[in-house]
């Protein structure tokens, strides 16, 4: 594929009552997520229904004050900004009824900067980036923009934050937002205060699914998975979307409950798909997990990862449970196994994306928590895979390559073309604004060869 060369020049045509309380049993101790930068948890986040910013007062803006952030060099929006969105929230630990702090826009994480093929979420913590992601899908300015019920995890549980995903999936369509055992973040709080879920049948009457260790707020009536290893809580949740979907699903994503970069693109396919994440030691198969396999007999699995992450041991272990055979997708790395996840394609399972007109969502590989918080963008608007970036600076060259494979292109009309769009999660200390330039440039449409 000449990456001067739009794979699309040439072809027309194409666009495209509540449960009870889960008790799994814990067999070893919940894993630690990889070290990423924190802070503290930012002001209340408020909706604007409507709110048009003018190209000039944007880039006075950004120039006054770098970005809203605390590192204005990593953060300083350039000129070719296309839009923003204002918040009328108080700061915080005030009592509500002051002028909003006008730099805090950026720390609250909901869509505020954006290109013409490219538009971050850029929180300065996986809260935060969870709540902007659950209202980018439902705006909640009427019933029909509000989700029937939310997923609810803790903040520092990564794995299960992944197989929660999966109840994003339809008849659920629960985004997943992020609690704490000693209350609800203010970014949690306030977008519940958005979405107002009230449950119903299609969360089997509960308005919060609540994942381990999570104070579920008062006065909603809540399904809960208790605390667990990563093994233990994916089964539960597995449990859990069979009985509120009442049926078993068209296949299983095995992960790795020790590289989570190889497991973070399993909640972006959890959460279009329908089909649960269960997780393995890279040795072992846990019992949860043989147990779940085995309500599952017959359905496909598909592990991702390497033979460092999931050896070929386990592998023949869960074809000896399933009585099928397990395909591997993955890559030399998690940024080339997610772009092969992207590209997989077997019957009904897989993404297939291989041609222009998708959308995608890029996270760092070192943040599993923000792809958990990202999958509902995967399951609604551009319906788009995972990918992931290693570096703050620096596009992969695999990742260049693979946005290059599928740029969309035109010969005589872009009204007739097809389109990429990315969403980038993440601030500007994890994806840089020079990354996301780079992005908009490879997914941007090109005009290729000459008229007739």
């Amino acid at each position: 594929m000449s990456a001067d060369r739009p794979i699309n020049a040439d072809v027309e045509g194409k666009q495209g009552s509540p449960e009870s309380v889960e008790e799994p049993q814990q067999t070893e101790e919940k894993p630690k997520p990889p070290p990423r930068r924190r802070r503290g948890v930012p002001g209340p986040i408020k909706l604007v229904s409507a709110l048009v910013v003018i190209a000039v007062g944007f880039i006075v803006l950004a120039l006054t004050l770098g970005g809203g952030s605390k590192k204005s060099h990593d953060r300083a929006a350039p000129s070719t900004a296309t839009a923003a969105v204002a918040s009328e929230a108080p700061e915080q630990g005030s009592s509500g009824g002051e002028a909003p702090d006008e730099g805090s826009t950026d720390e609250l994480g909901y869509p505020s900067f954006a290109t013409s093929n490219t538009t971050r979420i850029g929180g300065p913590n996986p809260a935060s980036n969870a709540a902007a992601a659950a209202l980018a899908v439902f705006p909640g300015t009427n019933d029909k923009q509000r989700p029937v019920a939310v997923a609810l995890v803790d903040s520092e549980d990564w794995a299960g934050a992944i197989a929660a995903a999966v109840l994003m999936a339809e008849p659920i369509r629960a985004p997943l937002l992020y609690g704490e055992a000693e209350g609800v973040p203010d970014p949690t709080a306030e977008a519940l205060g958005i979405l107002q879920p009230h449950g119903g049948a299609a969360s089997g009457g509960a308005a919060v699914l609540a994942i381990g260790n999570v104070q579920v707020p008062k006065g909603m009536s809540a399904a809960k998975v208790a605390a667990a290893d990563a093994a233990g809580e994916a089964a539960a949740i597995a449990r859990m979307r069979d009985r509120i979907a009442g049926g078993r699903p068209e296949a299983i994503l095995l992960a790795s409950s020790s590289e989570p970069a190889f497991a973070a693109p399993a909640a972006a396919y959890a959460a279009r798909s329908g089909d649960p994440v269960l997780f393995t030691d890279a040795k072992e198969l846990p019992q949860q997990t043989i147990a779940a396999l085995r309500h599952a007999e017959g359905v496909p699995v598909y592990a991702l990862g390497p033979g460092s992450a999931i050896s070929g041991k386990v592998l023949k272990e869960v074809e000896g449970v399933t009585g099928a055979e397990v395909q591997r997708i993955s890559g030399d790395n998690p940024v080339a196994a997610a772009i092969a996840f992207a590209r997989f394609d077997e019957g009904k399972f897989g993404w297939h994306v291989t041609d222009p007109g998708h959308g995608f969502v890029l996270v760092r590989s070192d943040s599993p928590q923000e792809a958990a918080a990202a999958a509902p963008l995967s399951a609604s608007g551009t319906w788009g895979p995972l990918l992931l970036t290693d570096s703050v600076d620096t596009l992969p060259s695999e990742l260049r390559g693979y946005f290059l494979d599928v740029k969309p292109g035109y010969t005589t009309d872009p009204t007739r073309a097809f389109y990429n769009h990315v969403w980038i999660v993440g601030d500007a200390g994890q994806i840089s604004v020079a990354q996301q330039a780079e992005v908009n440039e490879v997914a941007e449409l090109a005009k290729i060869g000459s008229e007739e």
